[in-house]
């Protein structure tokens, strides 16, 4: 997220970290820089204006000007302050109602309310182990109500019928009603939006909110919205009693400036924001670690915690014990490995994780050609027959055409998949001994995590 931002404000904490002594004129030198990098991500100017006078204020006091490393408490300075923009740590989702808890979805059309509830309702089940319902009030998008029902599904939920001839609070009534007759944890309401703000949008939601009473509610806005989004908050906010936030396409093209701005324009803390388009990419947001990703230092934390998500621990044990009892490497386990990559988002969503420094030196990896690359392995594996995966060695050049004709690729492709499978193959012979489990044991701590065709 926020690339531009990141790259500007990454390579201007490298600046201010050589520096041995923190004089006036640097720091308005370098609060310059920080000022147009924030206005150039969209970030809402009072935002700026209030952000630089904190950071300017506390850079010229005593506690860096006393300092033995001035440049380093500058950009710890500049860290916190970003940190204190978008919210203190974490706000977590209040749950602390008589059930159902009921959470109402509030934002403009195109945002991804819809997506949202499901992505939150499969967060409340795994994380929390709640029982969610969810239902549809918008009754202007009969495709809306389709759309949420299919979501739904997939996250695990259970979804209440509703139809485009019904009132919006009546369906909320009756949904709220079958939630407490089936003991439900939590009720999801997703609501109608608009292209744009108008009077009879704020006022259905302000009755869907009288009728509810919701324990929480929050604005779902779109990150790439920029300026756009500050205003519609703001609206919103004015509308009504905000409990939170969740942002929306922080994956995408955006410059930023809305986690920058959003918090401090309508005073609700930012809860989650939205890192995939699948229904697991809901982060809780967290003001420190985010901060510390705008400035290039990246996301250790949440990098360990994406790979231990996506790693099937029982998988990779079993690999562990084929592998040492001599049962061999074939091409069902190397399609496994490459799936097991799939699960933890793919190799650009790791390196987003990454600090700026470690990210440069893999600067010239061409991030897009080595997803495709990964997928183009899977369709080659995927044209074979099973015993052709169990037993690689038949796969001579009439096999390999055919191979070939089925993944769409040439032939010089699968050729050189199966040399990378003979590698890695080589490699996991060479672990036969017992090397393979202290291979697994240097790698983080992660038991039976298996190394990546990469």
């Amino acid at each position: 997220m926020a690339s531009a931002l990141t790259d500007k404000l990454s390579r201007l904490v490298k600046q201010i970290r050589g520096q041995a002594r923190i004089t006036e004129s640097n720091v308005s030198d370098m609060l310059r820089e920080v000022r147009m990098a924030l206005l150039e991500a969209d970030v809402a100017l009072p935002v700026v204006r209030d952000f630089i006078a904190r950071v300017k204020e506390k850079a010229l006091g005593e506690e860096v000007l006393g300092s033995l490393q001035p440049g380093q408490v500058l950009v710890s300075i500049v860290n916190r302050e970003l940190a204190a923009t978008m919210g203190e740590g974490v706000s977590d989702i209040n749950l602390a109602a008589q059930p159902p808890a009921v959470i109402l979805m509030a934002g403009l059309q195109g945002a991804g309310k819809t997506t949202t509830t499901a992505k939150l309702a499969k967060h409340l089940i795994e994380k929390r182990k709640k029982k969610v319902l969810t239902v549809s009030g918008d009754v202007y998008r009969p495709a809306a109500i389709e759309q949420l029902k299919t979501v739904t599904a997939q996250a695990g939920a259970e979804w209440f019928p509703s139809s485009a001839d019904q009132r919006p609070v009546d369906i909320a009534r009756a949904a709220l009603d079958y939630a407490k007759k089936h003991f439900f944890d939590v009720l999801l309401v997703d609501t109608a939006g608009r292209l744009a703000i108008d009077e009879a949008l704020m006022q259905e939601i302000k009755d869907l909110h009288a009728a509810l009473n919701p324990v929480e509610t929050l604005f779902v806005v779109d990150a790439m919205q920029g300026q756009d989004a500050v205003n519609t908050a703001k609206a919103f906010r004015e509308a009504l009693p905000l409990t939170g936030i969740i942002l929306t396409k922080t994956d995408g093209d955006a410059r930023g400036g809305a986690a920058l701005s959003v918090r401090q324009v309508t005073g609700a803390p930012i809860k989650f924001a939205g890192v995939s388009e699948k229904l697991d990419g809901l982060e809780v947001f967290d003001a420190e670690r985010h901060a510390g990703r705008i400035l290039g230092m990246g996301d250790i934390l949440a990098l360990v915690e994406q790979v231990t998500a996506g790693v099937n621990i029982d998988a990779a044990q079993k690999l562990a014990a084929k592998v040492k009892s001599g049962g061999g490497f074939d091409l069902n386990d190397f399609l496994a490995q490459i799936q097991q990559m799939k699960q933890m988002g793919g190799l650009s969503s790791l390196m987003d994780k990454l600090p700026a420094a470690m990210t440069a030196k893999a600067g010239q990896v061409d991030m897009d050609k080595a997803e495709k690359d990964i997928r183009r392995k899977e369709g080659i594996i995927h044209s074979m027959t099973p015993l052709e995966r169990r037993k690689p060695e038949l796969i001579k050049a009439t096999r390999k055409r055919r191979i070939a004709a089925g993944a769409g690729v040439h032939v010089q492709e699968v050729n050189r998949m199966l040399k990378e499978f003979e590698q890695m193959q080589e490699m996991m012979k060479k672990m036969k001994g017992g090397g393979m489990m202290k291979m697994m044991k240097r790698l983080g701590g992660m038991k039976g995590m298996p190394r990546m065709p990469f």
